[in-house]
Order: C-alpha cells, then sequence, then structure tokens
C-alpha cells in the first residue's frame, strides 16, 4: 500500500519542507521508518534513499515544478500506482494541482486524493464543491492529521486496524475521527471535523533524517525553528495563529550541525519573524559563528528594530557572507502601518540597518509592499526612496496578494480593494492606487529587480539617481524607455544591459545633460562592467584601448619590486597575469586594475586598485 505526497514546486531550487515533515511524522508515528522512505524527484528519477519493500506499507514523496508538462507529471503519478494521493497547496500551484486532479479523477476513479496546505485549509467546502474528484482536504497543521490519515487507509487498505489503529483517538478508524479534516460523506454530503490544536513542535522528526542530502545539493534547503508569528500584520496568515512555538534548541543546534556537516549551500528559516525570541536566535547565531564552515549561509527573516545591541554585535563578527537578513519594511507610511497592524520604527529600522552595513559582512534583503491600505502612488513613491536610501543589497518590491482567511479578504470592500480572481490573487486596484498605477508600479519593480538587484550597476546607479533627483524616478525613467523600444519581456544578455542602461543616460545628455557628467557614466559603466569579471566582449560605448595597452604590458612586465596587491600574481607570465586580472583605461587616462584573484567576501567583486 503505497500513499504518495506530491510537490509542485515554483522552481527547480525549492525544495518543500511541508511534505517532507509530513512523512516523517507519520513514518514514525506509524512504525514505517527508512523502508517507506523514498524521495524522487521527475528530475531525478531514480535515486531513491532505500530499497522499497512492496510488502510493506509505504509513504513516498514526489517532487515536480510549475514548468513541468502537466501530463508528464500526470503520467509520473500513474506509473508510481498509488493507493492513495496527497498534495500541498499553495497560490502557485493550485491552478496545476487542479488539473492534475481534474485528470487523475479519471485515469485513477478509485484512489483517494486529499489535499492540504494554506490555499484549501481555509475554504475547504467551496474548494470541495469545485473538485468533485477530491476526496477531501485537511485543514490547517498537517503533522498529526496526515499521520492519522495515512493509519486510516494503512487500517482499510492493508487491514492492520490493531497495529495502526493506536493512532487514533479512542481506537476508533474513522475519518469522523481524526480532527482537522474536511471530507466528503457517502450521500455526497461534506463532514468537517473542526480544527485540530497546534501541536509541539519538538515532537516532530527532522525531515532530511532518512533523506539523502545529495538529492538536494543544487537547491535551497528550508528549515524552521518555529511556527506562529507575535505580529498581526493583516495581509499575512501568520497573524492567525498568534501563538509561537519553538523547536527545542537541542534539537534545533543538531540539525543544524547536519547541515554544516553536509556542506549545503543554503539553509532558509522560515519562521515568520526569527528574532522574536532573543535567547533562542543569539543561541542559534553564536552556533553558526562558532561552527561556520565556511561555504553554508543561511536566511533568516527578521524584524529589524527587535534587534538589541548584543544581537548586532553578534552579526558583526559573522564571517561575510554567513548571514543574510530579510526585513520586511512593506511601507514607510504611518497610516498604512497602522492599518495593516503592524508595529514598525522605521528610524529604529534605518539607524540598525546602517550599524549593520558598515561591518559589511551581511547581506541584507528589505521588502516593501505595493497595493496595502491608505498608500497612494506619491506615498509608495516615498517609501521607495526611503527604504533606497537604507542601501539593502536587495529591494524586493512585492504586491499585495490577498490571501485566503487573511484579515485583508475581509477588508477587501472596505479598501476598494480588487485583486485578481486567478491565484496569487494579486491587487489589482485599491481605493487609493489605480490600475495606472500599478502598472507604473510594475515597470519600477522590473528596473529594480534588473539593475538594483542583480548588483552589476552599483556605482552607475549611485551616480544616476542623483541626476533624476530620486531614485523612483530614476527606475520610472527607466521603465518608460523600455517600454517605449519594446525591451520589455526580453531575456537580455548582461552586455546588452549596459548598452540599455547608456542608451538611456545618453538620451538625458540629448536634453541637456552635460558633456562631461556623459563621459564620468561611461567611466562608470565600464567600472561595474569589470568589477564582477573580465568579460571578453566590450559594449560598443567602451574606449578604445589601444593607446593604453604598452602601459598595461608594462605593468605586468615590470621587473622591480611589485607592489603588494601584486604579490600573488609573482611567477606568472603577462598573458596568464591578464587572464587573472584586467586593466582598463578611464577617461582622464587613469588606469584601474581589477584583481579577480582578490575578491569582496560579500559582493564577489574584483578587488579596484588605480595604478597610475
Amino acid at each position: 500500500m503505497k500513499i504518495l505526497l506530491t510537490a509542485v514546486n515554483a522552481k527547480y531550487i525549492h525544495s518543500n519542507l511541508g511534505i517532507y515533515s509530513l512523512k516523517a511524522y507519520a513514518d514514525q508515528v506509524l512504525g514505517l521508518g527508512e523502508a517507506g522512505g523514498r524521495h524522487e524527484r521527475a528530475e531525478n528519477r531514480g535515486t531513491g534513499t532505500g530499497a522499497m519493500d512492496p510488502a510493506k506499507p509505504s509513504i513516498e514523496l514526489a517532487e515536480y515544478t510549475i514548468n513541468h508538462q502537466l501530463d508528464q507529471i500526470l503520467q509520473d503519478i500513474f506509473r508510481r500506482e498509488p493507493d492513495v494521493i496527497a498534495f500541498s497547496c499553495y497560490i502557485w500551484n493550485i491552478e496545476y494541482i487542479r488539473y492534475l486532479i481534474a485528470d487523475l479523477g479519471k485515469i485513477l476513479p478509485d484512489v483517494p486524493i486529499w489535499l492540504g496546505g494554506p490555499e484549501v485549509s481555509f475554504d475547504a467546502a467551496k474548494v470541495l464543491g469545485e473538485l468533485p474528484e477530491a476526496t477531501g482536504v485537511m485543514k490547517g497543521e498537517g503533522e498529526e492529521t496526515f499521520a492519522q490519515l495515512a493509519g486510516y487507509y494503512v487500517d482499510k487498505l492493508c487491514k492492520k486496524g490493531t497495529d495502526s489503529g493506536k493512532i487514533l483517538p479512542d481506537g476508533q478508524a474513522g475519518l469522523e475521527n481524526i480532527p482537522g479534516l474536511a471530507f466528503r460523506l457517502p450521500d455526497g454530503s461534506l463532514a468537517d471535523t473542526g480544527v485540530r490544536r497546534a501541536m509541539d513542535m519538538s515532537r516532530i522528526p527532522f525531515p532530511y533524517k532518512h533523506m539523502d542530502i545529495k538529492d538536494l545539493e543544487h537547491r535551497i534547503i528550508y528549515y524552521e525553528s518555529s511556527r506562529g508569528c507575535p505580529f498581526s500584520c493583516s495581509y499575512c496568515l501568520s497573524s492567525i495563529d498568534k501563538s509561537v512555538r519553538f523547536r527545542s534548541l537541542e534539537l534545533v543546534l543538531d540539525e543544524l550541525a547536519y547541515f554544516l556537516e553536509a556542506g549545503v549551500p543554503q539553509v532558509k528559516f522560515v519562521d515568520r519573524t526569527f528574532n522574536c525570541n532573543k535567547k533562542h536566535a543569539m543561541a542559534i547565531w553564536r552556533f553558526i559563528q562558532s561552527h561556520d564552515n565556511g561555504v553554508t549561509n543561511f536566511h533568516f527573516e527578521i524584524a529589524a528594530d527587535l534587534l538589541d545591541q548584543e544581537e548586532i554585535e553578534l552579526l558583526g563578527q559573522m564571517r561575510p557572507g554567513l548571514v543574510q537578513l530579510e526585513i520586511g519594511v512593506q511601507s514607510t507610511n504611518p497610516d498604512t502601518l497602522k492599518a495593516i497592524h503592524r508595529k514598525t520604527d522605521i528610524a529604529e529600522i534605518r539607524r540598525i540597518t546602517g550599524t549593520i552595513n558598515q561591518a559589511h559582512n551581511v547581506h541584507q534583503h528589505l521588502d516593501l509592499i505595493a497595493g496595502l491600505p491608505n498608500e497612494n502612488l506619491e506615498s509608495f513613491r516615498h517609501s521607495f526612496n526611503q527604504v533606497y536610501s537604507m542601501e539593502p543589497e536587495q529591494l524586493q518590491l512585492g504586491f499585495l496578494k490577498v490571501l485566503k482567511g487573511s484579515y485583508m479578504e475581509e477588508m477587501a470592500l472596505t479598501y476598494g480593494l480588487c485583486y485578481s480572481s486567478r491565484p496569487p490573487y494579486e491587487v489589482l486596484s485599491t481605493r487609493w492606487l489605480s490600475y495606472r498605477d500599478i502598472l507604473e508600479l510594475k515597470g519600477v519593480e522590473d528596473m529594480t529587480e534588473v539593475y538594483y538587484n542583480s548588483r552589476q550597476f552599483v556605482h552607475t546607479l549611485s551616480g544616476l539617481a542623483a541626476e533624476y533627483g530620486s531614485p523612483y524616478e530614476m527606475f520610472l525613467d527607466m521603465a518608460a524607455y523600455y517600454r517605449e523600444n519594446n525591451l520589455t519581456g526580453i531575456s537580455h544578455s548582461r552586455i546588452a544591459r549596459y548598452e540599455i542602461l547608456y542608451s538611456i543616460i545618453a538620451r538625458r545628455r540629448d536634453a541637456g545633460l552635460d558633456a562631461s557628467v556623459m563621459e564620468r557614466f561611461r567611466d562608470l559603466l565600464m567600472y561595474d562592467l569589470y568589477l564582477r569579471e573580465n568579460v571578453k566582449s566590450r559594449p560598443s560605448f567602451a574606449r578604445d584601448q589601444s593607446p593604453y595597452k604598452q602601459a598595461a604590458r608594462q605593468f605586468f612586465q615590470r621587473e622591480e619590486e611589485s607592489p603588494h596587491y601584486l604579490m600573488d600574481y609573482e611567477g606568472y607570465d603577462s598573458r596568464q597575469m591578464s587572464k587573472m586580472a584586467h586593466i582598463e583605461a578611464m577617461g582622464d587616462g587613469t588606469l584601474v586594475l581589477f584583481d579577480y584573484r582578490h575578491r569582496d567576501p560579500l559582493t564577489y567583486n574584483a578587488r579596484a586598485v588605480r595604478i597610475g
């Protein structure tokens, strides 16, 4: 008997912690252990973590992505011959799953199909009404509910009630006795067993214990050390569960040691506000600092204004790149923050992020949400410019998604909130923003992602924003240029992005930009270009370097004592050195050496030195 836990991820690099956790807990409760622990992906078929025993009940994992052809997923599920199928449902995959369920009901009509996850938990009756092929919905937190549901099917299909029925309340092996379910009765009506109480997180086995970590080596590892959130942000489902529960620190540190020993590239904590408990956060940060393997990076979502001096000092001692911090600013408008029930001290966030920036060792990702109440276009421009001035490594401009079950959904009529009827239910307009305004913000978002978040144009953008008067106006003009020249939606090469930005700046020259300023931007663009890599293809606006080739060659061939920044190049001939370094002549004849053997440990940019 086989139960198939199925996930359709947004990207290949993602992994699905939810189904890993459900399987780990159910295996432990039902006594299935490793024998039932095969994990396969459509891209990596046949690399399971253990041989299957066909005579023993098992829970298998199947992961796909939304980039798969639906027919490919359908075929794979059919060939696995499941006796029960369970889908993990989110806003990014629910449409794919709807189509899959409709066809699975035709080719596997006798196989029960269950749904779980945030996209189906809060309107189970409606979901079952729209999907007649679905058997039922697991609502809310899933580990205990799924374990009991799996036990029900082991009883029913394997006729071993005395073995697995013990996990059901009062020893009754029936769906009506499993809290947290909504399902169809034989007469077609729906039954609902209510809401299950939140469980002790320390009872959940380590989700990755029986998985081959090599199967995940090219993907992000997700991990949780707490559930719930102390805040009540109206757009977030975490506001429904205001109680925060923590996994035992002893377990957490042991599990983090497993990741460190395996040398995984990144562990992303999914805790909603990681630092809401200082003792918990400090213990974890101290552990990863003292056990740093030089490879693994840890990502945390935090409330920056909760950090105190001790925490800031500890973060300042981390290896560059060891820690990433995601900070949800969302808006700097006090009326907006009040309306969404978000207690945020913007001045304190500015002070703390600035202090962290000074240490130059922690990536900071700051988030804004467009479409929130009381924020019109002028207000959002102000929020954008304020957050931009905090100089984060990433500025994520997102758009409000009206999630099922959230307070924002309840307030949609009051806010004049118009949003897409299809997942991810993204805002289209509000009382304060028209759809035309939303389109303006979409253009700014695209340009911010391409030119700011890529970190390939740092020095150019710094100078250019001053010419426009504000970063928002700069990105708005970029978006207009892309739209007017039909450049939007095209996958441009890196060199092409530089060519386009040069053209945008040149357009300002036509409008009166001083010629000497234009030459300065030519230098800045070339400086940014070579900081990242020693490119062989040069943009059309690049200066002719022929007059400076002899000076560059002589510099690499000099026989006198080398300056300290070239000591590591001793023993290499000029041809070899030219591959490891690049010399670029600027407009005033100054030569800049880009040293690729010495890179910034946080940005990975080459060391740049003026040599004459």
